[in-house]
């Protein structure tokens, strides 16, 4: 496999070639120890390509899996490469703390593109071979079962005997929602003898004509422009949830809950537990109520056990119930679990988090004891549900090495860079400059007047802050980042760095994957020697190789005694370093400095916007408001393109841009 004409390079195709001759004997378990900038992800396209199965790719969250999944899918430009995670922009799952006697209610905000990828995800599962769904740690928990999604989908096709309100009783029945306004994913309308309706998995409208009974016509439309953008002679329509209950079923269910209330009433009047029994009693019989009469209550996936027939403890269906299976009931598909030293503490911490909350939840009269098993799988729940196992990670951790015994290596980048010289200095005394801020502040200064740009690493947000203030102080053009700050504010921080509106950039944990900053030449870690989650191990090496991009890059640990930690680090570092120039000398390599265009989302949408309150100004009352509508069509196209390309980042600022236009149309 190739990407345009690239092939493989350096330690690339030996570790190829391993790791597909571990997959062909049948391994379990393989580890691939890859520096920052070796090209992981280029190398796994490629075992994906040879290994010929759907693959799952697992990612420690949304911003790194949308931006493996645009890769996946410049590799695999005719494969069904699909994006899954959480479809929640906020979630606040409901609670009870007991010391203070306050009940947290569930807050949700559904982010509707995001939703739709998860359908198309499933659906290509169930429709495809050809399948690569990057996902998040979300993939293991609770999912409809995929037998009845499967079950309950509908094939329209030209000329079937069909009438407009047997489609609209079926679309009902698959938990679609009838509107008389436009149509959104999971909706429909009918019109005349014609039905549109906008699949949960696609932002098309299809227009079924129903004339006499018949299907005579099924038209694509824009969501948007409402321009037909072609005909089909069929079409399958899958279920607008992933929870989908025949009625027979959903009866069955409310007779166990029922049953099951009974027994907990029981329980907490010999416990003598009354204000718990008619707390339970009273929000129990009213769920039960609306799902009779609706179909829905808030909060329905707390009885997710009955819905889906399982016994008390049995696992959750999940997106691993998704994929293919061979005869013998084993799994039948690749899992690739990035950056697992980060990943597979995630998977395995799911659990017992969400089970604590729950049993709290159930003590106090807030659920039925059933709710506990709407969860994520367990960590051996989740190793029976997957086949063969690639982990990927400059730093893999123990799991990993145990499972998979020694791992494939690939330390040689394609660009010819050297994992960087490391310097340690006390943090003391330094010469003319007494203590390490002063020291580092002398040497930032020398890789200002270079044009380059310097990482400075502390240990709280604290400090953090007092640095970035004491820098400016002496004349340092310098920001500060750290989980406090909102994800917009990150985004033009970042780039202002790289395009050199300031030249210090001071974190607390500037490891984090995906910060590709080529411009970055130096990396000083302050109180190195602390020992701790910053400072361990696996955090030194992977804040050493943010300075990874840059041909001059250098770190420097401030450390007035060595650690176990530092130690292993640097030796580490130094050892990848020396079989890197080997490499570099025996075949003329020269090392260059990686080239990465700057791209300011956030610029192009201010310019935008800016344009945009111009135009709408120089026009009259009436032209204003068509001139606001038109552009606010315009806009949202942009969005759904954008959220399409997985770029949410671009989608948010847009979406808000609308919110605003929209506001002011209103005036």
């Amino acid at each position: 496999m190739s990407k345009q004409g690239v092939q493989p390079s350096g330690d690339q195709p030996a570790a190829i070639a391993a790791l597909v001759d571990g997959l062909k004997h049948g391994r379990r378990d393989q580890t691939l120890l890859g520096v920052t900038g070796s090209g992981k992800t280029f190398t796994m396209a490629n075992v994906i390509a040879q290994y010929g199965k759907p693959t799952l790719v697992i990612a420690h969250n949304k911003t790194l899996a949308a931006q493996l999944a645009a890769e996946y899918r410049e590799f695999f430009p005719s494969h069904a490469v699909h994006y899954f995670v959480s479809y929640y922009d906020y979630y606040q799952p409901e609670a009870y703390v007991p010391t203070s006697d306050t009940f947290i209610e569930k807050e949700a905000m559904v982010n509707e593109d995001i939703e739709r990828l998860r359908h198309a995800a499933t659906q290509a599962l169930l429709t495809r071979k050809d399948v690569i769904i990057v996902a998040s740690v979300s993939c293991i928990y609770g999912l409809g079962s995929p037998i009845e999604y499967e079950k309950v989908n509908l094939k329209l096709e030209k000329g079937k005997q069909l009438t407009r309100t047997e489609l609209t009783r079926r679309l009902i029945g698959m938990s679609f929602e009838r509107t008389t306004g436009d149509v959104s994913p999971g909706t429909f309308r009918a019109l005349g003898a014609g039905v549109e309706i906008m699949p949960a998995s696609e932002r098309v409208i299809y227009r079924v004509d129903l004339s006499g009974g018949v299907i005579a016509k099924i038209e694509e439309i824009d969501a948007i422009t409402r321009a037909i953008t072609g005909t089909h002679d069929a079409v399958f329509v899958f279920p607008a949830r992933h929870y989908v209950t025949p009625t027979d079923v959903v009866e069955a269910a409310l007779a166990d809950m029922e049953s099951e209330l009974t027994a907990q009433l029981k329980e907490f009047d010999t416990a003598g537990k009354i204000l718990e029994a008619e707390r339970l009693k009273r929000r129990t019989r009213q769920d039960i109520a609306m799902i009779r009469e609706f179909g829905y209550c808030n909060g329905i996936e707390n009885y997710s056990r009955h819905f889906d027939r399982r016994k008390p403890g049995e696992p959750p269906f999940t997106l691993l119930s998704y994929f293919p299976t061979k005869p013998d009931g084993s799994s039948d598909f690749l899992t690739v679990i990035d950056e697992s030293h980060v990943t597979i503490p995630q998977i395995g911490a799911m659990y017992a988090g969400d089970r604590s909350r729950k049993l709290t939840l159930i003590e106090h009269g807030f659920r039925l004891p059933s709710a506990v098993d709407n969860r994520p799988l367990k960590f051996d729940e989740w190793e029976a549900r997957v086949g063969p196992v690639l982990y990927t990670s400059a730093t893999p951790g123990q799991y990993e090495l145990k499972r998979s015994g020694t791992p494939v290596q690939q330390v040689i980048r394609p660009t010819g860079l050297l994992d960087p010289q490391i310097v340690v200095k006390g943090v003391v005394s330094q010469g003319e400059y007494p203590g390490q801020v002063r020291d580092m502040i002398a040497e930032a200064e020398i890789v200002t007047k270079r044009g380059a740009r310097s990482l400075v690493t502390v240990l709280t947000k604290k400090m953090a802050e007092d640095l970035t203030e004491f820098l400016k102080e002496k004349q340092v053009r310098a920001r500060y980042i750290h989980s406090d700050v909102k994800t917009i504010e990150r985004i033009e921080i970042l780039t202002d760095f790289r395009k050199g509106v300031f030249d210090v950039l001071v974190g607390v944990n500037l490891l984090r994957e995906g910060l590709d900053l080529p411009e970055v030449e130096l990396v000083g870690i302050l109180d190195a020697d602390k020992e701790g989650f910053l400072r361990s191990e696996t955090s030194l090496i992977q804040t050493i190789g943010r300075a990874a991009r840059n041909a001059a890059g250098r770190v420097i640990l401030y450390a007035d005694s060595m650690t176990g930690s530092l130690d292993r680090a640097i030796g580490e570092t130094n050892r990848r370093r020396e079989i890197q120039k080997a490499y570099n000398d025996k075949n003329g390599i020269t090392p260059q400095t990686v080239l990465k265009k700057i791209k300011d989302i956030t610029g192009d949408i201010a310019r935008s916007r800016e344009r945009t309150i111009k135009e709408l100004a120089s026009m009259d009352k009436a032209a204003y408001k068509g001139g606001v509508a038109k552009l606010i069509k315009q806009k949202r196209r942009e969005m759904h393109a954008a959220a399409d390309n997985l770029d949410f980042e671009t989608a948010a600022l847009l979406r808000d841009e609308i919110r605003e236009l929209e506001s002011k149309a209103d005036k």
